[in-house]
């Protein structure tokens, strides 16, 4: 069974990699063109623990809000589309903006067995679609990136 859905949303994702941005779970990124070792030496951390590594030193706090309320604005939307996570779901990010803030790509793995294919197959087609309009809050004169856990649950 887990074969044949990664298989799926293998197939299911192809499609997407010709768009501007790409959405794909991380497993699969090799796999489909994306070498994420080469994405992570031309977009530049958000954030860093070492302030003169992160675009947004000057500007961390306001970097954070804007990062949190770019996940609020995707539950949100995910929510208005009728998905259901049915729990709550841990989820792990990595994404890649362009410098006006725009998604390039959107990287993200859930733990194994955790959702099902049509929860997979909806989340892909629903963050696709979230992906091609969305602008971070904040922009830069480079290409930044951020990576994080999330948790995922269905509003209250």
């Amino acid at each position: 069974m887990t074969k044949q859905l990664l298989t799926f949303i293998a197939i299911l994702f192809i499609g997407y990699v010709a768009n501007a941005q790409q959405v794909m779970p991380i497993a699969h990124a090799d796999s489909l063109g994306v070498d994420i070792k080469l994405l992570d030496s031309l977009y530049q951390s958000g954030i860093h623990s070492d302030a003169s590594k992160a675009v947004f030193a000057d500007q961390q706090e306001d970097y954070i809000t804007a990062y949190y309320s770019m996940l609020h604005e995707l539950s949100a939307y995910l929510s208005q589309n009728d998905f259901k996570w049915g729990g709550q779901i841990r989820c792990f990010n990595r994404i890649y903006f362009a410098a006006d803030g725009s998604i390039d790509y959107f990287l993200y793995s859930f733990k194994e067995g955790e959702i099902t294919a049509e929860q997979a197959t909806q989340f892909a087609d629903l963050l696709n679609k979230f992906a091609q309009n969305y602008r971070f809050g904040l922009t830069k004169d480079v290409k930044f990136a951020q990576c994080s856990p999330v948790n995922y649950r269905d509003p209250i």
